[in-house]
Protein backbone atom coordinates (compact mmCIF):
# COMPACT_ATOMS: atom_id res chain seq x y z
CA UNK A 1 0.00 0.00 0.00
CA UNK A 2 1.30 3.45 -0.90
CA UNK A 3 1.95 5.50 2.23
CA UNK A 4 0.49 8.97 2.57
CA UNK A 5 3.11 11.71 2.28
CA UNK A 6 3.89 13.40 5.60
CA UNK A 7 4.72 16.81 4.14
CA UNK A 8 2.28 19.44 5.41
CA UNK A 9 -0.13 20.81 2.83
CA UNK A 10 1.14 24.11 1.49
CA UNK A 11 4.68 23.85 2.88
CA UNK A 12 7.25 25.58 0.67
CA UNK A 13 6.99 27.77 -2.41
CA UNK A 14 4.87 26.74 -5.37
CA UNK A 15 7.03 25.56 -8.30
CA UNK A 16 4.37 23.99 -10.50
CA UNK A 17 2.47 20.73 -10.78
CA UNK A 18 4.31 17.62 -11.95
CA UNK A 19 3.82 16.66 -15.62
CA UNK A 20 0.75 14.49 -15.99
CA UNK A 21 -0.42 15.21 -12.45
CA UNK A 22 -4.04 15.55 -13.53
CA UNK A 23 -3.96 12.05 -15.02
CA UNK A 24 -4.56 10.91 -11.46
CA UNK A 25 -8.19 11.98 -11.81
CA UNK A 26 -8.71 9.82 -14.90
CA UNK A 27 -7.47 6.82 -12.92
CA UNK A 28 -9.69 7.75 -9.99
CA UNK A 29 -12.68 8.08 -12.29
CA UNK A 30 -12.05 4.56 -13.60
CA UNK A 31 -12.02 3.06 -10.09
CA UNK A 32 -14.10 5.17 -7.68
CA UNK A 33 -13.65 2.85 -4.71
CA UNK A 34 -12.45 3.59 -1.20
CA UNK A 35 -9.89 0.79 -1.35
CA UNK A 36 -8.31 2.14 -4.54
CA UNK A 37 -8.22 5.69 -3.20
CA UNK A 38 -6.59 4.63 0.06
CA UNK A 39 -3.99 2.67 -1.92
CA UNK A 40 -3.24 5.80 -3.95
CA UNK A 41 -3.84 8.53 -1.38
CA UNK A 42 -0.12 9.27 -1.17
CA UNK A 43 -0.06 9.97 -4.91
CA UNK A 44 -3.06 12.28 -4.60
CA UNK A 45 -1.38 14.24 -1.83
CA UNK A 46 1.95 14.47 -3.66
CA UNK A 47 0.60 15.26 -7.12
CA UNK A 48 -2.45 17.39 -6.33
CA UNK A 49 -3.13 18.35 -2.72
CA UNK A 50 0.31 19.53 -1.63
CA UNK A 51 1.16 21.62 -4.72
CA UNK A 52 -2.34 23.15 -4.71
CA UNK A 53 -1.82 24.08 -1.07
CA UNK A 54 1.53 25.64 -1.94
CA UNK A 55 -0.16 27.56 -4.75
CA UNK A 56 -2.70 29.00 -2.31
CA UNK A 57 0.07 30.02 0.10
CA UNK A 58 2.15 31.61 -2.66
CA UNK A 59 -0.88 33.42 -4.09
CA UNK A 60 -1.73 34.85 -0.67
CA UNK A 61 1.74 36.36 -0.45
CA UNK A 62 1.61 37.61 -4.04
CA UNK A 63 -1.84 39.16 -3.55
CA UNK A 64 -0.60 40.98 -0.44
CA UNK A 65 2.37 42.33 -2.39
CA UNK A 66 -0.02 43.69 -5.04
CA UNK A 67 -2.53 45.12 -2.51
CA UNK A 68 -5.18 42.62 -3.57
CA UNK A 69 -7.27 41.92 -0.44
CA UNK A 70 -7.67 38.17 -0.96
CA UNK A 71 -6.02 35.36 0.95
CA UNK A 72 -6.28 31.68 1.66
CA UNK A 73 -5.03 28.93 3.89
CA UNK A 74 -4.15 25.49 2.51
CA UNK A 75 -6.26 23.73 5.12
CA UNK A 76 -9.31 25.98 4.73
CA UNK A 77 -9.17 26.98 1.06
CA UNK A 78 -8.94 23.59 -0.65
CA UNK A 79 -12.20 21.78 -1.35
CA UNK A 80 -12.50 18.16 -0.23
CA UNK A 81 -12.10 15.42 -2.81
CA UNK A 82 -14.98 13.51 -1.25
CA UNK A 83 -18.37 14.10 -2.85
CA UNK A 84 -21.52 14.72 -0.83
CA UNK A 85 -23.71 11.92 -2.16
CA UNK A 86 -26.51 12.12 0.44
CA UNK A 87 -29.05 13.66 -1.93
CA UNK A 88 -27.51 12.69 -5.27
CA UNK A 89 -28.38 9.85 -7.60
CA UNK A 90 -24.69 9.80 -8.56
CA UNK A 91 -23.11 7.80 -5.73
CA UNK A 92 -19.51 8.01 -6.90
CA UNK A 93 -17.59 8.89 -3.70
CA UNK A 94 -14.81 11.05 -5.19
CA UNK A 95 -14.59 14.19 -7.29
CA UNK A 96 -12.50 14.02 -10.44
CA UNK A 97 -11.19 17.56 -10.09
CA UNK A 98 -9.46 19.71 -7.49
CA UNK A 99 -10.32 23.27 -6.54
CA UNK A 100 -9.48 26.03 -4.10
CA UNK A 101 -10.71 29.52 -3.29
CA UNK A 102 -9.16 32.72 -1.91
CA UNK A 103 -11.39 35.37 -0.33
CA UNK A 104 -11.20 38.50 1.83
CA UNK A 105 -11.42 36.56 5.10
CA UNK A 106 -9.86 33.34 3.83
CA UNK A 107 -13.05 31.29 4.20
CA UNK A 108 -15.13 29.55 1.55
CA UNK A 109 -18.30 31.36 2.64
CA UNK A 110 -17.07 34.88 1.92
CA UNK A 111 -18.38 36.56 -1.24
CA UNK A 112 -15.90 38.00 -3.72
CA UNK A 113 -13.25 35.46 -4.62
CA UNK A 114 -10.59 33.98 -6.81
CA UNK A 115 -11.36 30.35 -7.62
CA UNK A 116 -8.97 27.77 -9.08
CA UNK A 117 -10.27 24.65 -10.86
CA UNK A 118 -8.06 21.77 -11.99
CA UNK A 119 -9.46 18.91 -14.08
CA UNK A 120 -8.24 16.72 -16.96
CA UNK A 121 -10.91 18.16 -19.25
CA UNK A 122 -9.89 21.75 -18.56
CA UNK A 123 -8.42 24.06 -15.94
CA UNK A 124 -9.28 27.68 -15.22
CA UNK A 125 -9.11 30.49 -12.70
CA UNK A 126 -12.10 32.73 -12.04
CA UNK A 127 -12.79 35.87 -10.05
CA UNK A 128 -15.88 37.73 -8.89
CA UNK A 129 -19.16 36.83 -7.19
CA UNK A 130 -20.63 33.38 -7.77
CA UNK A 131 -24.21 32.19 -7.20
CA UNK A 132 -25.25 35.09 -5.02
CA UNK A 133 -28.00 34.52 -2.47
CA UNK A 134 -31.27 36.26 -3.45
CA UNK A 135 -30.82 39.18 -1.03
CA UNK A 136 -27.21 39.75 -2.10
CA UNK A 137 -28.11 39.43 -5.77
CA UNK A 138 -30.77 42.09 -5.32
CA UNK A 139 -28.26 44.38 -3.60
CA UNK A 140 -25.83 43.91 -6.50
CA UNK A 141 -28.47 44.59 -9.13
CA UNK A 142 -29.83 47.64 -7.31
CA UNK A 143 -26.37 49.20 -7.14
CA UNK A 144 -25.87 48.70 -10.88
CA UNK A 145 -29.13 50.57 -11.49
CA UNK A 146 -28.36 53.27 -8.91
CA UNK A 147 -24.77 53.82 -10.01
CA UNK A 148 -24.60 53.20 -13.79
CA UNK A 149 -21.44 55.28 -14.19
CA UNK A 150 -19.65 53.27 -11.51
CA UNK A 151 -20.74 50.04 -13.20
CA UNK A 152 -19.61 51.36 -16.59
CA UNK A 153 -16.19 51.98 -15.04
CA UNK A 154 -16.12 48.36 -13.88
CA UNK A 155 -16.86 47.08 -17.37
CA UNK A 156 -14.19 49.36 -18.84
CA UNK A 157 -11.63 48.10 -16.32
CA UNK A 158 -12.50 44.48 -17.12
CA UNK A 159 -12.22 45.15 -20.85
CA UNK A 160 -8.81 46.77 -20.32
CA UNK A 161 -7.69 43.53 -18.71
CA UNK A 162 -9.11 41.42 -21.53
CA UNK A 163 -11.91 40.10 -19.29
CA UNK A 164 -15.62 39.71 -19.94
CA UNK A 165 -18.42 38.67 -17.60
CA UNK A 166 -19.70 35.13 -18.04
CA UNK A 167 -23.28 34.91 -19.27
CA UNK A 168 -23.63 31.20 -18.49
CA UNK A 169 -26.31 31.59 -15.82
CA UNK A 170 -28.19 34.59 -17.20
CA UNK A 171 -31.96 34.56 -16.79
CA UNK A 172 -34.07 34.65 -19.94
CA UNK A 173 -36.02 37.71 -18.80
CA UNK A 174 -35.40 40.69 -16.59
CA UNK A 175 -36.13 39.87 -12.93
CA UNK A 176 -39.39 41.05 -11.42
CA UNK A 177 -39.30 44.70 -10.43
CA UNK A 178 -37.00 45.81 -13.27
CA UNK A 179 -37.98 47.37 -16.58
CA UNK A 180 -36.03 47.99 -19.76
CA UNK A 181 -36.46 51.74 -19.32
CA UNK A 182 -35.08 51.50 -15.79
CA UNK A 183 -31.98 49.42 -16.53
CA UNK A 184 -31.18 50.84 -19.96
CA UNK A 185 -28.05 49.40 -21.55
CA UNK A 186 -27.45 47.17 -18.50
CA UNK A 187 -30.35 44.81 -19.21
CA UNK A 188 -28.04 41.88 -19.99
CA UNK A 189 -26.10 42.43 -16.77
CA UNK A 190 -29.21 42.68 -14.60
CA UNK A 191 -30.25 39.22 -15.81
CA UNK A 192 -27.06 37.65 -14.39
CA UNK A 193 -27.10 35.57 -11.20
CA UNK A 194 -23.29 35.53 -10.89
CA UNK A 195 -20.73 38.16 -11.79
CA UNK A 196 -17.70 36.12 -12.81
CA UNK A 197 -14.74 36.49 -15.15
CA UNK A 198 -12.32 33.69 -15.93
CA UNK A 199 -9.24 32.63 -17.82
CA UNK A 200 -8.21 29.14 -18.94
CA UNK A 201 -5.07 27.60 -17.51
CA UNK A 202 -2.92 25.59 -19.88
CA UNK A 203 -0.62 22.65 -19.22
CA UNK A 204 2.29 25.04 -19.56
CA UNK A 205 0.72 27.39 -16.99
CA UNK A 206 0.40 24.57 -14.47
CA UNK A 207 3.97 23.38 -14.90
CA UNK A 208 5.77 26.36 -13.36
CA UNK A 209 5.60 29.13 -10.79
CA UNK A 210 4.48 31.44 -13.64
CA UNK A 211 0.98 30.20 -12.78
CA UNK A 212 1.11 32.59 -9.82
CA UNK A 213 1.63 35.59 -12.11
CA UNK A 214 -1.22 34.50 -14.38
CA UNK A 215 -3.67 34.28 -11.48
CA UNK A 216 -2.42 37.53 -9.93
CA UNK A 217 -3.05 39.23 -13.28
CA UNK A 218 -6.61 37.88 -13.30
CA UNK A 219 -7.22 39.13 -9.75
CA UNK A 220 -5.73 42.55 -10.50
CA UNK A 221 -7.83 42.85 -13.65
CA UNK A 222 -10.92 41.96 -11.58
CA UNK A 223 -10.25 44.42 -8.74
CA UNK A 224 -12.85 46.95 -9.94
CA UNK A 225 -15.51 44.22 -10.07
CA UNK A 226 -14.60 42.99 -6.59
CA UNK A 227 -14.63 46.50 -5.12
CA UNK A 228 -18.00 47.28 -6.72
CA UNK A 229 -19.51 44.08 -5.36
CA UNK A 230 -18.12 44.47 -1.86
CA UNK A 231 -19.60 47.96 -1.72
CA UNK A 232 -22.95 46.68 -3.00
CA UNK A 233 -23.07 43.86 -0.43
CA UNK A 234 -21.89 45.89 2.57
CA UNK A 235 -24.54 45.46 5.25
CA UNK A 236 -23.67 48.65 7.14
CA UNK A 237 -23.62 51.08 4.23
CA UNK A 238 -26.04 54.05 4.34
Amino acid sequence: MAKSAKTSIGTGAFEGFAPGALDFFAELDAHQTRDWFLENKGRYEQLIQQPLGRLVTSLSLAFAAHDIPLSGDPKASLFRIHRDVRFSKDKRPYKTHASAVLTRDGTKRSQGLVYIHLAPEGCFAAAGFYALEPDDLERFRRRIVAAPKAWSAVEQALAAGGLTLSRDDAAVRLPRGYTVDQVGANADVIRLKSFIVSRPLTTADLASSALIDRIVALAAGSQALLDFGWTALARDRP
